[in-house]
């Protein structure tokens, strides 16, 4: 059995979501999705990844501005959004836990994020913490939704949900998601235990893809040196060193 970290996985699981997209920003406090865009620059020429906090990866010169401006213009097609919680409907929040007017808890807010969930074509919703807390049969508050006005211009929206302990597919058409595959050591059982919404389960469910060889070794060398401005920390502790 291959030997890898769970960020690895979900790093080379990530980096498979992204398809043939050319431009992909990673936000604040982003080391996987950062390093999942680095692999699929290898993986995938002609892509790029704006990493924030390393200036040599971050082309903009308005700070948050552009890259709205690119989603508008269609040049931004890929992106990675977390939150606090996500339902069986892709609706996220990132805003505050229980009643908005007198939250339990407040986190950073939405920053622009229902425009981009109209914009951007591939979305990838990403819970590292599969739990009954963050995936809930409905969001406290919504700060991005997939449901739009009849008639408003649509080009963006989710595709994907990414935990550790599967993959999910969104459906657009009924507006719900699918269970794509089990991450290994995992089971159905012990992810419907986990999950807050219904989701749709196929007759087979086949098993995420483990990290070959070549992959790992490009993890552990052009992508760790990749993060080394940026994410260091991370890299250090979370992928191991080459040759490993």
């Amino acid at each position: 059995m291959r030997e890898y970290t769970r960020e690895e996985f979900l790093i080379a699981t990530m980096s498979g979501l992204f398809g043939d997209g050319r431009f992909m920003v990673s936000g604040v406090n982003s080391p996987i999705p950062a390093a999942a865009g680095l692999l699929h620059e290898h993986q995938k020429p002609g892509f790029f990844v704006s990493i924030h906090g390393d200036p040599d990866r971050t082309p903009f010169v308005d700070g948050g501005v552009e890259p709205f401006d690119m989603a508008a213009q269609g040049r931004l097609d890929t992106f990675v959004f977390g939150g606090v919680q996500v339902d069986g409907q892709a609706n996220i929040n990132l805003v505050s836990i229980g009643d908005a007017k007198r939250p339990k808890k407040r986190f950073t807010g939405s920053f622009g994020a229902a425009g981009l969930y109209y914009l951007i074509p591939n979305i990838v919703l990403f819970f590292p913490s599969h739990s009954r807390r963050s995936l809930v049969q409905k969001v406290d508050f919504r700060s991005a939704s997939p449901e739009a006005p009849e008639g408003a211009f649509r080009q963006g929206g989710p595709r994907w949900l990414l935990t550790d302990l599967c993959l999910f597919r969104f459906d657009p058409v009924t507006g719900g998601f699918e269970l794509a595959s089990v991450h290994p050591g995992q089971t159905v059982a012990a992810i419907r235990d986990a999950t807050g919404f219904d989701f749709v389960l196929p007759k087979d469910v086949p098993t995420t893809a483990e990290p070959d060889a070549a992959t790992l070794a490009r993890i552990r060398g052009d992508v760790r040196d990749g993060l080394s401005v940026a994410y260091a920390q991370f890299a250090k502790d979370c992928i191991k060193e080459p040759g490993s």
